[in-house]
């Protein structure tokens, strides 16, 4: 486990790399397609040739879409850059959290039994928090609670939530109780986790 753990290090050294590279040819991609549209260089020089061979092509789809949605298609390219460093922050956190799993999966194995009991307690108190974080989302967009994306959270976390709501009054249409059902998950969770983690220590675990 030990070792898997080191080659993720490894396997996620190397996905910054490559999300990086991408980010930066995407803004060369956007400064190419800006500076051909606007004409600070010629269209029929070899940069415009690549315009037209690459760039086209590659932001087409892109344009068809914005053009749909009522956009202009000259922002193409300033969503083509958006879309890779806001996906690809977003694939960095997934990868992340991936690897404090595989670590905290290798102290649990490490730890023996208590080390297991506490992974799992870790596990369900960040699927607890995730659910409560979607019902915070849901509450201020107005989301319907039997949505099917949305349904999950509140069997979840309706058991925590309704006895919140019988002392905190809902501010207009806005309900807070997933929010402060979050801070005290984070604060109690918290404090509970890190009794457990001493108790195991205690255990003879690392």
């Amino acid at each position: 486990m030990t070792s898997a753990v080191g080659g993720f290090v490894v396997f996620l050294a190397i996905m910054r790399l490559v999300v990086l590279a991408a980010a930066v040819l995407a803004g060369i991609v956007a400064l190419v397609d800006w500076l051909v549209r606007t004409r600070r260089v010629s269209p029929f020089g070899a940069v415009g040739r690549l315009h037209r061979r690459v760039i086209q092509p590659l932001l087409a789809p892109m344009e068809r879409r914005i053009v749909r949605a009522g956009g202009l298609p000259s922002s193409a390219a300033l969503w083509l850059v958006g879309l890779v460093v806001v996906g690809g922050i977003l694939l960095l956190m997934l990868l992340g959290f991936l690897h404090g799993q595989l670590a905290a999966l290798a102290y649990a194995g490490a730890a023996g039994p208590g080390g297991i009991v506490l992974l799992l307690a870790g596990w369900a108190l960040q699927v607890l928090q995730l659910a409560l974080l979607v019902r915070v989302v849901a509450s201020w967009l107005r989301l319907s609670e039997w949505s099917p994306w949305i349904r999950w959270s509140v069997v979840l976390t309706e058991w925590l939530l309704r006895p919140l709501r019988r002392v905190i009054p809902p501010f207009g249409m806005l309900d807070i109780t997933p929010l402060v059902a979050w801070l005290v998950l984070w604060l109690v969770g918290g404090f509970l986790l890190s009794l457990l983690a001493s108790v195991v220590r205690g255990m003879g675990g690392p």
